[in-house]
């Protein structure tokens, strides 16, 4: 396991994206998973070390932005 690629994102994502600033749509955050693959990969890190620890990327970014789900409001 390479905990080096969750750091690399935790990092990544506090630089990148501030929660509730960005839109969370479909094409803005595969934007934006692929500039965090090519900073992992100028950084010597792959995709696979990053997503062995987080799981999806696209999905962990999608979450940074918009935040855990709000069950409470209707």
């Amino acid at each position: 396991m390479s905990e080096r690629g969750a750091e690399f994102f935790g990092k990544w994502i506090i630089d990148n994206v501030m929660r509730g600033s960005a839109r969370a749509d479909i094409i803005f955050v595969a934007e934006l998973t692929t500039k965090l693959f090519a900073d992992a990969k100028a950084a010597g890190i792959s995709e696979h070390e990053i997503e062995e620890e987080i799981g999806s990327a696209y999905e962990a970014i999608q979450a940074a932005i918009s935040g855990p789900p709000d069950f409470g409001s209707d």
